[in-house]
């Protein structure tokens, strides 16, 4: 009985088109010869693969073209959720479903610097987290400590401006030395920006604004008449960035609320919630979420 699976000999010139085609489609060839064995269902997931990494740029040129006209957010937040659930599926322990997901952090990062995107912000761990196991917070604050000492050199050479938010209280020193180091070598650079929320809530952001307002109130800098919304905003710890409030909120995972994030800064933010694991959030799925966003009619309260 034939085998389903047909194993060839390619002859050179049939190998020298295929190449020439997979060039074409962006394909990865490994192929070091000129005639080379190939299953049928090896050629077609290689040609599919290609054709969808086609597919993909096409988009994004698409996405960039409209980003150029002013469509494109500015401000793009992400609560990463779903690295633990990904893990366990996988059967990997958490460790790695975090190590899945900060490569994927610093991967996205760069593909929305790339699309033109100012600033985007991480909600990398929330105040709430230090009810998680004791073991895995140690972790989740070691491997934090890891990536900003190591991504230094990757910050300066793309001169992305690393900013962190949250309360410094119950930080380790050590993280917090890694974070002022970071922060410190990339605090001239201009256009991306880089905000990772740790021990943040959205709740103590706008409580600690108020504190410092009726401080300034107190001491007689500012009077009760005086306080807006834009004295507001400047006490925030968005106030770090040239664009505070986000334009798109992403939540992966499925799960459809902010969760004490950017409470204050998503009054008018559109709210975006894959279902897919954040190791799971592809370039497929991010153009998805920027083509939402820009189907999206912003009328901050206006009559259009």
């Amino acid at each position: 009985m034939v085998s389903t699976l047909y194993w060839l000999t390619f002859s050179c010139s049939y190998s020298h088109r295929l190449s020439l085609q997979s060039r074409r489609l962006n394909l990865p060839l490994s192929f070091k010869s000129s005639c080379f064995p190939l299953s049928f269902k090896n050629t077609h997931r290689l040609i599919k693969s290609g054709a969808s990494q086609y597919h993909e740029k096409d988009e994004s040129n698409e996405i960039r073209e409209k980003g150029n006209q002013g469509t494109m957010p500015k401000h793009v937040a992400i609560i990463l959720d779903g690295n633990t659930r990904w893990a366990n599926r996988q059967g990997l322990r958490i460790s790695e479903g975090h190590e899945a997901g900060a490569r994927k952090a610093l991967e996205m990062t760069m593909d929305f610097f790339s699309l033109g995107i100012n600033t985007v912000s991480l909600f990398a761990f929330s105040t709430e987290n230090w009810r998680r196991p004791e073991d895995e917070v140690n972790y989740l604050m070691a491997i934090f400590e890891k990536n900003f000492k190591t991504e230094i050199p990757h910050f300066q050479r793309h001169k992305i401006k690393v900013s962190v938010i949250g309360n410094p209280v119950n930080i380790p020193s050590s993280l917090l030395d890694a974070i002022h180091e970071a922060e410190e070598a990339t605090k001239n650079y201009e256009g991306k920006q880089l905000i990772i929320a740790i021990n943040y809530s959205g709740k103590f952001d706008i409580l600690q604004a108020c504190k410092s307002l009726a401080e300034k109130t107190k001491s007689g800098l500012i009077q009760v008449e005086d306080i807006d919304e834009k004295l507001m905003e400047n006490e925030l710890m968005t106030k770090c960035s040239e664009f505070p409030n986000a334009d798109l909120l992403i939540r992966t995972s499925g799960e459809q609320r902010i969760s004490n994030f950017f409470l204050w800064q998503s009054a008018y933010t559109e709210l975006y919630f894959p279902s897919v694991h954040w190791p799971d959030f592809t370039k497929s799925e991010y153009l998805e979420a920027l083509t939402w966003y820009q189907q999206r009619k912003r009328r901050f309260g206006r009559r259009v």
